[in-house]
């Protein structure tokens, strides 16, 4: 197998018209690979500058998830702290965790966030909703945001092996008009549901108009953790003593 390692993007596009596979850090395909042959070229990203930022309001795709650090809002900082163990995070990227795996532990973020996604093809660029990207799989070059004014993310402790963990993402973001809207986002089991509700009113009134969609069809275990995330993002920090 051939690896290219594109340092532009005509050259990227270049390799994808010739047919190269496009492939993460590997800790998804390796095993795939092993299994049912080797493609004859594959076309890692990580000499390519467009995919390895890591910014207040940007992120790429073939950024290691052990460098999403504080430069970015905390809401995505700690779901890529929460995926595998400390040598997965070492080599699994953001594009690799969005669009090739089934578990997809930031797309939950991303989607609070509001993020869009700029893709690559033989024929270019272009920018498309997540959605979009995870469903016809395109090939990630990174991710673009407006920042939040707080963001909070949840994650249930999972065990080796079992069903993926339950996570509730939130982040509360200044709209145009200057009302505050609230966003979250339930990954229960492998399916990902987000919603979003005006939020100037509180928690229980955002709760309450939350209800009203398809959250609210969450089992019991999943509700009372968007209750907790809502109310704990929504409410004013208790003053401290002096």
């Amino acid at each position: 197998m051939l690896l290219r390692l594109p340092t532009s993007l005509p050259e990227a596009q270049t390799y994808l018209a010739e047919g190269a596979v496009p492939v993460g850090g590997a800790t998804l395909v390796w095993a795939l690979w092993q299994r049912d042959g080797f493609p004859e070229q594959a076309m890692s990203l990580r000499r390519l500058p467009e995919a390895n930022a890591v910014e207040r309001e940007a992120l790429g795709a073939a950024a290691l998830l052990h460098r999403v650090d504080d430069r970015v809002p905390d809401v995505l900082r700690r779901a890529a702290a929460t995926v595998g163990t400390g040598a997965v995070r070492r080599t699994a990227t953001v594009g690799g965790n969005i669009v090739g795996s089934t578990l997809r532990c930031l797309l939950p973020a991303a989607l609070v966030l509001g993020a869009r996604g700029t893709v690559l093809d033989a024929d270019g660029t272009c920018e498309a909703d997540l959605a979009e990207i995870v469903t016809k799989r395109h090939l990630l070059l990174g991710l673009r945001w407006r920042s939040p004014l707080t963001s909070g993310y949840y994650k249930e402790p999972g065990e080796v092996g079992g069903p993926p963990p339950l996570v509730v993402a939130t982040a509360v973001h200044a709209e145009d008009d200057g009302r505050p809207q609230l966003r979250i986002a339930v990954r229960d089991g492998y399916e990902v549901v987000s919603e979003s509700t005006r939020c100037g009113g509180g928690a229980e009134e955002s709760l309450h108009a939350l209800d009203r969609t398809d959250l609210g069809s969450l089992p019991p275990r999943a509700r009372e953790a968007v209750r907790r995330e809502v109310t704990g993002i929504l409410s004013p920090p208790t003053p401290t003593a002096r």
